[in-house]
């Protein structure tokens, strides 16, 4: 029987090309979004209708939102990818109390709450895999990136400590931390800083939206039966 997945965040690039990915290997895939119907509907004529299992609309970078995203959501899932995200590269000194909280809403709180919904259907059924796609940034901290960097690293903390809690109904936990991948996050650098984050990745590039999908593939698949807690490190040598 198929599994049963929901991706958070699906209309991002990483999003996108994990959904296709995990429908191309037989799994089942729900999406949940924000704003970007014109991606979900595109997206949607690339995956086979029967692996198809509807879309999900939502704002994640409030608590209204959140509530009503979590009013229209099935509870039982076999598997979540969080991919899910936004970004800033403002110094702390120049973000808002508003755009904190929607950091905050988004990559931490959207995480308890909806984890908190599919859980329980998962340890009834004992087993379950959950993947967190968190950053380079919350294991590492970046300059002009403080708050961001904050929220990824307390989803790694997520992972580790949700892990122990949920293995004994057999459900594992991990996280993939992407480094620089080749997504539209990363149009603000010039080519000057490409050039020179280049430099820096002992692979000598960025990596492509395929190389974390699969990783994701990975952690969720039965290959990766005797691992949880983890975080897989997607970053071509950047260390």
């Amino acid at each position: 029987m198929p599994k049963r997945c929901l991706i958070i965040g699906a209309s991002g690039e990483i999003g996108c090309k994990t959904t296709e990915l995990l429908a191309a290997e037989g799994y089942e895939v729900a999406v949940h979004y924000h704003l970007n119907d014109k991606a979900i509907d595109e997206l949607k004529q690339r995956i086979a209708s029967e692996k198809w299992l509807g879309a999900y609309k939502g704002d994640l970078s409030t608590a209204s939102g959140l509530d009503d995203l979590l009013n229209k959501l099935p509870a039982h899932f076999d598997a979540v990818v969080f991919a899910q995200g936004n970004h800033s590269s403002k110094l702390l000194q120049d973000l808002t109390s508003l755009e904190m909280d929607e950091m905050y809403y988004v990559h931490v709180k959207s995480l308890w709450l909806i984890t908190n919904k599919l859980l329980p259907s998962m340890i009834s059924n004992k087993s379950g895999a959950i993947v967190v796609v968190s950053s380079v940034w919350g294991e590492e901290g970046a300059s002009t990136e403080v708050v961001y960097s904050s929220v990824k690293g307390a989803q790694i903390s997520f992972v580790k400590g949700l892990a122990k809690e949920a293995a004994p109904s057999n459900i594992r936990v991990n996280a993939v931390t992407p480094g620089l991948i080749a997504t539209k996050m990363n149009d603000h650098l010039s080519s000057e800083d490409m050039d020179m984050l280049k430099n820096e990745i002992p692979l000598g590039r960025p990596g492509t939206c395929e190389e974390v999908a699969q990783a994701i593939l990975f952690l969720l698949n039965k290959q990766s039966g005797y691992i949880t807690g983890h975080t897989l490190r997607v970053n071509g040598g950047w260390y």
